[in-house]
């Protein structure tokens, strides 16, 4: 074979490698934008129907929509409803007129939509903030539970659930439930029902499916005996989630927070 022949035929080789490197590269950039791709792909989305919610406190720990001071009896077990509706009027809105739309963020406390503008709380179509005050009779790290309460049976613990039926009911697995106080040891905590694999950068829990197990994973907050602490949580639908396309539109979603208070050892106060 001529030098001739054999450079010509190098550079064939070399043309077809060239050509199948790029296009191996269009493949991974197509798999990738395929795998991360959750957003909505239409301006329609119609909400979430029937859309309850409801917080309970154990039995040394209480909850309100208002500051008391330290007076404990003008404080209750449960915020229904109604109370966050009060709530929310200064918002000229309510829980059944909200439409939770998919945003997304890195820090539990700034959201945006899939382009990037920022989304404000309450909004005709954004994501849910609330604030509340927390008070305990005795000091307490406050932890999400699941477990149900003992002696009334209305008291079931936290969950997020959909009586849709599937793909709708894959709703409850695109919420995302963040928790901050004005204490900033406290950090922002971040509760992600039906946890999958990590899908941002921000730092996620779940509770056990089993029995329920208190730590420092599920720990949301410090109380001082008899000192109200503000909190505002936030609820939203993470767009960046698998589980938050179309399919999901139109769903029902109920979402119960129960909580209990812990000793500094994550021992249940009773």
């Amino acid at each position: 074979m001529s030098l001739k022949t054999y450079i010509q035929k190098n550079r064939k080789r070399l043309r077809k490698r060239k050509r199948l490197i790029a296009f191996l590269s269009i493949l991974a950039v197509l798999g990738l934008s395929t795998a991360t791709f959750a957003w909505f792909t239409v301006n329609t989305f119609a909400g979430v129907n029937d859309f309850e919610l409801k917080i309970s406190t154990g039995e040394e720990l209480r909850v309100s929509m208002q500051n008391h001071g330290s007076d404990i009896d003008q404080y209750v077990f449960e915020i229904t409803n109604e109370m966050i509706n009060s709530h929310l009027r200064k918002y000229n809105t309510s829980l059944d007129k909200m439409i939770l739309h998919p945003v997304t963020t890195n820090n539990g406390s700034r959201f945006t939509y899939q382009y990037g503008s920022e989304a404000k709380p309450n909004d005709d179509r954004s994501y849910l903030e609330v604030e509340c005050y927390f008070i305990a009779t005795k000091e307490m790290w406050v932890h999400l539970t699941t477990e149900t309460g003992k002696e009334n049976s209305d008291k079931v613990g936290s969950r997020v659930s959909s009586s849709s039926p599937a793909p709708k009911s894959e709703i409850t697995q695109a919420v995302r439930i963040d928790f901050q106080t004005e204490d900033s040891a406290d950090g922002v905590k971040t509760w992600e029902p039906n946890k999958g694999s990590q899908v941002t950068r921000l730092t996620t829990f779940d509770l056990p499916s089993g029995e329920m197990k208190y730590s420092d994973d599920n720990n949301l907050f410090h109380l001082e005996k008899l000192t109200p602490k503000k909190v505002t949580f936030r609820l939203w639908m993470e767009g960046e989630d698998p589980q938050c396309d179309n399919d999901v539109q139109q769903a029902n979603l109920k979402v119960r927070m129960s909580f209990v208070g812990c000793d500094n050892k994550n021992n249940p106060i009773s």
